[in-house]
């Protein structure tokens, strides 16, 4: 015992020299008075571990701490087993004191303000300094913001889930799992046929709810959330002279709510999906319907026959009626609704060479006019719209415009003076053919302002903002035509275009460049859709391509034998839909022997489901796991790779 109170005051004693030559030097340096070494307060320039280390020796309370103490620049200088002690207890000391607010009472509700800045991987950190932080740092409303914030289950309250850290957790773990398996094409994969409708006609679908209509003039639905759902028939309503066969399916349109389809007599039915199979509302155009539009958000049909453009919606007491009707030059090509309007519903429409944005209270604005471009595609947003216009190889550019409209009459009087000395229309020439008919001798001279200067450009895509109604970017430079493109379910700054040329490009809306320009298509691209790291393209040729839009490389793809007119896809389904384009094929009646014939007419949508939730054997088509009692037992264009498993 004597030899342990030894050592323990030779230990005393050599702290006391080191600690009392570290603050003379510290003095020195700082040019300070001296003060007496009896002093247990701090030295000036002090730091607080050796105030800590002084309360310590001497038996006492320790001075209070400073909130933010400074760490020493340098260990003490010695050597010696003792050396070693006393370096680790100022180290552990220096770790205790420089735990923000560690000896501070806060309230709970402060501590948690402050520990809502964090991330996940800081609130992890904090997790592990102490009991009390750790129950801060795993609070369910921090957890809650997170996932909000993260895009994970929006519609949920914090109630709806004991953990939260642990759904998050799940979530960003089914989020990798889908990721992987849309790369590697594992999920399920199903095909929706209705074969007495005969062929199929046009498609669309919403949050995997889809809808078709056939050649045999019915409507049907397919919810693929749910695989056992029972496909509804939707029944138009037959008039006392309605007898004999129904007319064909010209367009159907979806949203959460509403179903919409147009017939080849004009008729137009609108069913209420929450109300059964019969409509609640249907009216008549004179001619046939060329476009059909539905709003993506509420109850809002537009409807183009003719030159007429026709707006229903039902009023305050939910009886439907015209909201506008709106007379236009020529025959509309493409109708939109504008997403998330307050007040009268807002349609842009093209026909031919011209856009329009119809407005109730302001009918008749051209957004875009140019002679003999016409427009080849059309999207819009809730305050852009996007489309392609089409030149015939030249381009009449004035480069002295006094007013719009000297130019519009200056460019069709050039027109008309090429296509009298040329002895053809305009738009046969050639832009080497144009440019010898307008340098002959004794031409008008660009220079002077007199006529517009021919130039050779590329089809572009044309951007306009929907409230000033001016042109905001000019992208792309392609030799084919623009055959599609998506602004409104594009990611934010985002555009993806499908060209004749065969290529699928992504444009960027702040450079107005081609970010990736992806080729796969052999006779063009019909329809496209991206996200933040995939585009979903398909082809004139029946071909579905899913592309990693950062890599620019080919995923996987799926042929079939018709066009592809409809893609959509979320982050875990996706439905295209193979249309044929003749309705009317040899050999397709209904009553032939040869039912395969007819079956490889009718066109075909695909539904695959790439969630985790699937089980392994709903990866195989249902004709591969058909047996021999079945009739129908085979198909074209599959490959049987599991065929007759049960036989």
């Amino acid at each position: 015992m004597a030899e342990v109170s030894a050592e323990l005051e030779l230990f005393r004693r050599r702290w006391r020299e080191e600690l009392a030559g570290d603050a003379k030097r510290r003095r020195r340096e700082a040019v300070a008075a001296a003060e007496p070494e009896s002093r247990r307060g701090a030295e000036p320039g002090e730091p607080g571990y050796l105030t800590l280390a002084r309360g310590l020796l001497d038996g006492g309370t320790p001075a209070c701490r400073s909130p933010s103490p400074a760490r020493p620049t340098e260990e003490p200088a010695g050597d010696g087993d003792g050396d070693d002690l006393l370096g680790q207890l100022i180290r552990d000391l220096n770790e205790i004191n420089e735990v923000p607010f560690f000896d501070i009472q806060l309230p709970y509700e402060l501590a948690l303000k402050i520990f809502q800045y964090l991330g996940k991987t800081e609130l992890g950190r904090c997790a592990q300094v102490s009991r009390t932080w750790k129950v801060l740092a795993e609070d369910e409303v921090l957890w809650y913001r997170l996932c909000q914030q993260e895009g994970y289950l929006l519609d949920t309250s914090i109630s709806d889930h004991s953990c939260w850290k642990l759904t998050l957790k799940n979530c960003r773990a089914r989020e990798r799992t889908l990721k992987t398996n849309w790369k590697n094409r594992i999920g399920a994969v199903s095909q929706l046929q209705y074969e007495l409708g005969k062929i199929l006609c046009d498609v669309h679908s919403c949050d995997g709810v889809v809808i078709a209509g056939y050649t045999s003039g019915e409507v049907r639905l397919w919810d693929t959330r749910t695989w056992d759902y029972t496909a509804p028939i939707l029944e138009p309503v037959h008039g006392p002279g309605d007898a004999g066969p129904q007319p064909h399916v010209s367009f159907v349109r979806i949203n959460s709510s509403l179903a919409v389809a147009a017939y080849e007599d004009g008729t137009v039915s609108v069913w209420n999906l929450m109300f059964g199979r019969e409509p609640i509302h249907r009216y008549q155009h004179n001619q046939r319907i060329q476009a059909l539009a539905l709003a993506s958000e509420g109850a809002t049909v537009a409807t183009a026959s003719g030159f007429e453009v026709k707006v229903e919606s039902p009023n305050d007491r939910g009886f439907w009626q015209t909201t506008a009707t709106f007379e236009i030059q020529k025959l509309v090509n493409f109708l939109n609704l504008v997403p998330d309007v307050t007040g009268s519903p807002v349609t842009v429409a093209a026909a031919e060479d011209i856009v329009y944005l119809l407005k109730a209270e302001d009918p008749g604005k051209i957004l875009h006019s140019v002679y003999g471009q016409p427009v080849t595609c059309l999207d819009v947003s809730a305050h852009e719209a996007a489309f392609g216009v089409k030149t015939f190889g030249w381009l009449l550019n004035e480069p002295n415009q006094a007013c719009d409209e000297l130019s519009e009459m200056r460019e069709g009087e050039c027109f008309r003076q090429v296509e009298k000395e040329a002895g053809a229309p305009s738009r046969h020439l050639s832009t080497s053919q144009a440019h010898q008919v307008w340098q002959s001798p004794g031409r008008w001279q660009p220079g002077l302002g007199q006529c517009p200067v021919l130039e050779q450009q590329g089809l572009q895509i044309l951007l306009y903002n929907l409230e000033t109604r001016q042109c905001l970017k000019k992208m792309g430079n392609s030799i084919g035509d623009f055959t599609c493109v998506n602004l409104q379910n594009s990611p934010p700054n985002m555009l993806v275009t499908g060209n004749k040329d065969r290529r699928v490009r992504v444009f960027d809306l702040r450079k107005s460049e081609s970010l990736c320009s992806l080729y796969a298509h052999q006779l063009g691209v019909s329809a496209v859709q991206m996200d933040d790291w995939k585009v979903v393209s398909g082809g004139e040729e029946g071909l579905v391509c899913v592309w990693d839009q950062r890599m620019g490389t080919k995923l996987w793809e799926m042929h079939a034998r018709h066009p592809v007119r409809h893609v959509w896809f979320n982050s875990h389904s996706l439905i295209t839909a193979n249309i044929p384009d003749e309705k009317s094929p040899r050999g397709a009646s209904i009553t032939d022997d040869d039912l395969t014939a007819h079956r490889k007419h009718r066109g075909i949508i695909y539904a695959y489901e790439f969630s985790v939730d699937q089980l392994a054997v709903e990866s195989i088509l249902p004709i591969c796991r058909s047996s021999y009692d079945e009739v129908t037992g085979y198909n074209y264009n599959i490959g049987l790779a599991v065929p007759y498993d049960n036989i």
